[in-house]
């Protein structure tokens, strides 16, 4: 019987040291990997003299959003500058990205400089439509990836129902068709699309 006793102590002293052998491996927890850079598509250059354009763009629509023709025509004599003075030679890109996006550049320099021609508060507001598409097209041929960039439409910008879109920085809606007039149609627009940045 001791012989019995003795054989089950060291039975399951066996299998108590096999667990601890084989159950205190040390868990192993991977640290995070290291994300890669990102590294723009275009030259520090481009982009700075881009968020320049994208700054006096920004400007026009401000100035609308708070129906303020005087800034809103220096902002836009601003961007036809900047348009005009675009370093497309610092673009990366082939040669038919260059050549859209002289194009492009070329019109938004036009619209920008007919921008105060255009009658009255309403005129100018019909005129930043224009200049957006022109900006969203630019900003797709270019392929700009220094900020987040949303298009945003209202259908009821304009009073022969045309929608209206403007470019954002964020997805808050500040509706520079309706302006602050209305505070309840400030807010009137969704975001349609958007552009990746950082």
């Amino acid at each position: 019987m001791k012989k019995i006793i003795l054989l089950i102590v060291v039975f399951v002293a066996a299998c108590f040291l096999a667990y601890k052998l084989l159950s205190d491996k040390p868990v192993h927890v991977e640290a995070p990997k290291d994300q890669a850079l990102r590294i723009s598509k275009n030259s520090p250059a481009f982009n700075n003299a881009f968020d320049s354009l994208l700054a006096q763009y920004f400007g026009v629509r401000d100035a609308l959003v708070d129906a303020d023709t005087l800034k809103a025509d220096q902002a836009a004599y601003n961007l036809g500058a900047k348009a005009d003075s675009l370093p497309i030679r610092l673009l990366k890109g082939d040669s038919g990205i260059i050549l859209t996006a002289k194009s492009v550049a070329a019109a938004v320099s036009g619209d920008a400089k007919g921008f105060s021609s255009e009658g009255g508060l309403e005129g100018r507001r019909k005129s930043l439509n224009v200049l957006t598409d022109d900006m969203y097209n630019l900003i797709r041929a270019i392929h700009y990836d220094e900020a987040k960039i949303y298009q945003i439409s209202c259908p009821m910008a304009f009073k022969d129902s045309t929608a209206g879109t403007w470019l954002s920085q964020s997805t808050q809606i500040v509706n520079p068709y309706l302006g602050r007039k209305d505070a309840s149609m400030l807010v009137c627009g969704q975001v349609i699309d958007s552009f990746s940045g950082k």
